[in-house]
């Protein structure tokens, strides 16, 4: 045989080789899936997996800058729960000293109403005292935890019950099973529940941390206040009254008491009515929620809720 057939050959040879190599790598990628366009891209060598994407927390923790300045005519309108009045009052007064020109308009009116204020436009943040619904969270709404707070069991200074409850005596009263002060070591006589409405946030977290999601009673001697205001409710408590309130709204309280759960105190670390208060945006923040969440993280702003007896 000539050279020249020879090399013919070889070549041959050489393309039928790589033919079949190539079809052998085809049909392996395509038994393992892999796309034949990225193969050679060094981009994509030792790839992971990408995680779906998954919806935004109810609850973020996304900070905010420390603002430097804020513009003069600023204002912040809050609204929402009165749990949270005195951490209002307390950064309103450091806000507007440190940042002259701007205003704080905070004004409470019950979780709700503060969610439903920044959705229909009438407020920049909510204050609240529960967790926001996953609806909620639907429509844009971001919450930004502030600090942990608990939620006290009240009764009038004089009252006759000295020892504290444990956890389904609570339940038994407001829910209406238990209406008797002498069912608890009390002296016998009529419990009467002071209630707060529907739509505030203390009303909805202790029902979710207390009666466990169960309804409060219906019964004669439980009465629901019109309004979410404690002091009213403390006011109620007379001799024979019960109710809840947060917990830095009635310690330095002269003419009530809190009672003792399970043995715990709301100072301690254990007691099991605890919750979580926040403040509530709507996305995409402004500029003016912006710089004041981020002075709610700053040093300053941590101070002052600090002093607020939260």
């Amino acid at each position: 045989m000539s050279q020249k057939n020879e090399t013919v050959t070889l070549i041959l040879a050489l393309l039928i080789t790589a033919a079949l190599l190539g079809g052998g790598v085809w049909w392996l990628m395509r038994r393992s899936n892999v796309n034949l366009s990225d193969v050679g891209n060094d981009n994509n060598q030792n790839q992971q997996p990408q995680p779906t994407e998954t919806a935004a927390p109810s609850d973020s923790s996304t900070a905010f800058s420390p603002p430097t300045n804020v513009p003069e005519g600023t204002t912040v309108r809050i609204a929402g729960s009165t749990s949270m009045v005195q951490i209002n009052r307390a950064l309103k007064n450091t806000f507007e000293q440190q940042f002259p020109g701007t205003t704080i308009d905070a004004k409470a009116g019950g979780t709700d109403q503060g969610i439903q204020s920044v959705l229909q436009g009438n407020a920049e943040l909510a204050a609240i005292s529960r967790p926001l619904t996953p609806e909620e969270t639907n429509q844009g709404l971001v919450a930004v935890t502030v600090t942990k707070d608990t939620i006290a069991v009240v009764v009038g200074r004089d009252n006759t019950l000295q020892r504290g409850l444990n956890k389904d005596e609570v339940v038994g009263i407001f829910t209406g099973k238990i209406t008797d002060w002498s069912e608890v070591r009390g002296n016998p006589g009529a419990i009467r529940v002071i209630n707060r409405p529907a739509f505030s946030g203390t009303h909805q977290a202790f029902q979710e941390l207390a009666l466990n999601g169960g309804n409060f009673g219906t019964t004669p001697n439980i009465t629901t206040l019109k309004e979410d205001a404690t002091t009213p409710l403390l006011r109620a408590l007379g001799t024979d009254g019960i109710g809840y309130a947060t917990y830095a709204q009635v310690v330095n309280q002269k003419t009530v008491r809190t009672l003792a759960v399970d043995g715990l105190t709301p100072e301690a670390a254990t007691y099991p009515y605890q919750r979580t208060l926040a403040y509530v945006y709507q996305e995409p923040a402004s500029p003016q929620v912006q710089a004041f969440l981020g002075y709610v993280a700053s040093p300053k702003g941590q101070q002052a809720i600090l002093q607020s007896g939260q």
